[in-house]
């Protein structure tokens, strides 16, 4: 499955195991993350969870190859349940990253409350390059938290950026040599066992209550968006040269109009 989970010291870890394919996420573990974190915010003992990758490694973003056979469809796809049960978590939800977090391994710790990245840390959103757009509310929150011009190098460009980049424009808390990354994590997680667990939740209930209704709406029209635009030429052709190891030649496409 690739998607180890465990409950130790009131934290519930969630780490992404699957290094031989630079931790790409499939369909399968995608249902396996929402899953556990379903789980961790109905166990009393679960104060709090961590989410990791492996050491040099946080997720590649999605499994071309599996997303292909098995797109998105609606908001039961495993993709979609995993983006709700993360924005439904009311636990505090700690963020490990070290090494690349590409697509969506970047769009998720927009939704952690805590999130740590090594000096070694390169993250992107590569969505418009595959000829898709910005999934996760990524197009309301990025520009919310650097502004348009920033925003639109990452999103638009796919610009990869730093951790310091991502602690400058306020993604990640700080950035910390690479080994010390999950060891500092989980001690942040530790910490809510020692605080008022109700008042945690109802604190960042309220944290969260301005931005919530616009956060569902952008999550769901972007991904009508992107279900349009999974079908269209521009991402045929970008998915295709991503096989056959190119890059891809949008100038080379006829008009087509845009599937319905």
């Amino acid at each position: 499955m690739s998607i180890k989970t465990a409950v130790l010291n009131g934290v519930a870890t969630i780490e992404i195991a699957r290094p031989e394919k630079k931790n790409a996420l499939t369909m399968v573990m995608y249902q396996a993350m929402a899953d556990a974190l379903i789980a961790a915010r109905g166990d009393a003992s679960v104060r709090s969870v961590l989410i990791s990758g492996q050491p040099g490694i946080f997720t590649s973003g999605n499994d071309l190859e599996d997303f292909m056979k098995r797109p998105p469809q609606g908001a039961e796809s495993p993709v979609f349940r995993f983006m709700q049960a993360l924005r439904d978590c009311d636990k505090p939800v700690i963020a490990a990253v070290t090494g690349a977090a590409i697509g969506i391994g970047t769009t998720m710790l927009l939704h952690c409350d805590f999130v740590y990245v090594s000096d070694e840390a390169r993250l992107a959103m590569p969505f418009v390059g595959l000829g898709l757009v910005p999934e996760f509310a990524s197009s309301l929150l990025v520009p919310r938290l650097m502004g348009h011009v920033k925003a639109a190098e990452k999103l638009l460009l796919g610009d990869p950026f730093t951790g310091a980049d991502a602690v400058d424009c306020g993604i990640a808390n700080a950035v910390l040599p690479a080994g010390e990354v999950l060891p500092h994590a989980r001690r942040v997680a530790e910490r809510f066992n020692a605080l008022a667990p109700d008042a945690v939740r109802a604190s960042k209930r309220l944290m969260r209550a301005g931005n919530d209704t616009a956060v569902r709406a952008a999550i769901a029209a972007e991904g009508e968006v992107f279900a349009l635009q999974l079908r269209s030429p521009e991402a045929r052709e970008a998915f295709q040269a991503f096989f056959e190891k190119r890059k891809p030649d949008f100038n080379r496409l006829t008009e087509v109009p845009p599937a319905s």
